[in-house]
């Protein structure tokens, strides 16, 4: 068992090491398992979860055992004075030692509704943090799919420098032999070489950008911020035919876990109101009682020794006059209820609101893809154009520096459309309540 806790070990401490590219089920994975947010969720899920069996213990029946020792001063026996008796009659030696030993059960039977109105709210609280829980799940796995594609943009705007610097690179080459052999001016070559230090100080920017990414990666996912994480992308086409806005806003209304979860708290108010208004009415518990004492008080005359007795029992308490103190409870309670309701009609526009957005964006972006696809086309023909005509010295080194840089941002762009896409498809999928994990 020692050596596979060590191979585990060395195995996981390897595949950061050697720089293991994670995907993104992989990085969900290791992200939920790893979350402080979640650990902090599921602990209130099980507090919720003690509350109702908290609420539940006070409708059994309670057992509880006493016991004490007294020791009294020394008085003088019990003795009295009869007529004709020179002599007083001792009827009882005092007894300086008392043990007292003895068991209550106590079963309430009636408590204004109190107890199970108490019950019945802990169990709608604990159903609402399970929902709430499940929500904390979801919201943790969307931070962590937004740190995956903004690592896989920096990652892939870095590419695109490095081909755009490598083409660049042998232009410069090219115009180099081109000014030896007296095609081009010394102006020509200067300016291929500004636009080729410029992209490299591009470059720079876009390797510190990876390197942000990466630690904002490592962050969402619980790792150490200085372990060289890698992703592995699976790139697909996306479409957006099967998104509509009225069957989008039902599912949110239907699913959003956040509606589950305040409509229970609306129950759980309501039960709340009940156990306030529990005052205004008398309760009634049934009890017992078992003792075993030295002395006895029940057996006269008193005897130095253990003695068992017990009774049982109904009892009645009624709060005729508490200085409005149920009044007072009841108006809380009712408050309370009244503002979560009110907190449930805000929460519904809220979600309107993020799903017409949402949907909006996603609408938006899908747009931005088409329009950046088809402005690559064109600046890469541009680019081939431009650069066939330099190499017959059709074209000069402005044209083709301005069809590179066109080329790269056009690249750029749709790297970014893409990834906005995405984010914007799974921001949308979140909103309506589906699983982002």
């Amino acid at each position: 068992m020692k050596k596979l806790i060590l191979l585990n070990i060395l195995f996981t401490f390897s595949i950061f090491a050697q720089t293991y590219k994670l995907t993104l089920e992989q990085s969900l994975e290791i992200g939920l398992k790893n979350s402080k947010n979640l650990k902090i969720s599921q602990s209130k899920v099980i507090g919720a979860n003690a509350k109702v069996k908290e609420a539940s213990s006070l409708m059994l029946p309670k057992l509880s055992l006493g016991a004490s020792y007294t020791r009294l001063s020394e008085v003088d026996p019990f003795q009295v004075v009869v007529p004709f008796s020179p002599v007083p009659i001792k009827i009882q030696d005092a007894i300086l030692n008392n043990y007292n030993l003895g068991l209550t059960v106590q079963q309430p039977l009636f408590t204004g509704f109190k107890l199970m109105s108490l019950k019945n709210a802990a169990e709608y609280n604990n159903s609402a943090q399970e929902l709430e829980h499940t929500k904390e799940i979801n919201e943790e796995a969307f931070k962590i799919q937004t740190a995956y594609w903004n690592f896989y943009k920096s990652q892939k705007v870095l590419n695109l420098i490095n081909e755009n610097l490598s083409a660049l690179e042998k232009h410069l080459n090219d115009t180099k032999n081109f000014l030896e052999n007296g095609l081009v001016t010394k102006n020509d070559y200067l300016k291929i070489e500004v636009q080729y230090s410029n992209l490299k100080l591009k470059k720079i920017d876009a390797e510190n950008n990876v390197n942000l990414a990466r630690i904002n990666f490592n962050r969402a996912i619980g790792i150490n911020l200085s372990e060289q994480t890698d992703i592995l992308v699976n790139e697909n086409t996306q479409t957006i035919s099967e998104y509509k806005y009225d069957i989008l806003l039902s599912e949110a209304f239907e699913n959003r876990e956040e509606l589950k979860s305040i409509n229970y708290r609306i129950r759980a108010g309501e039960e709340s109101v009940t156990a306030a208004n529990s005052g205004w009415f008398p309760s009634v518990y049934l009890f017992g009682h078992f003792y075993y004492n030295k002395p006895n008080q029940r057996i006269l005359p008193l005897k130095d020794d253990f003695n068992e007795t017990w009774d049982v029992g109904v009892s009645l308490n009624w709060d005729l006059w508490d200085w409005g103190n149920t009044s007072s409870k009841a108006v809380q309670a009712e408050q309370q209820l009244l503002q979560t309701q009110t907190a449930l009609q805000q929460l519904k526009e809220g979600i309107e609101t993020e799903v017409y957005h949402n949907y909006l964006k996603l609408i938006s972006e899908n747009e931005k893809v088409a329009v950046s696809k088809l402005t690559v086309n064109s600046a890469e023909e541009n680019y081939r154009i431009t650069k066939e005509k330099y190499s017959q010295q059709l074209a000069t080194s402005t044209d083709l520096i301005d069809a590179e840089t066109d080329l790269l941002n056009a690249q750029t762009q749709l790297t970014t459309s893409l990834v906005d896409f995405e984010l914007a498809k799974i921001s949308l999928e979140k909103s309506v309540g589906r699983k982002t994990y």
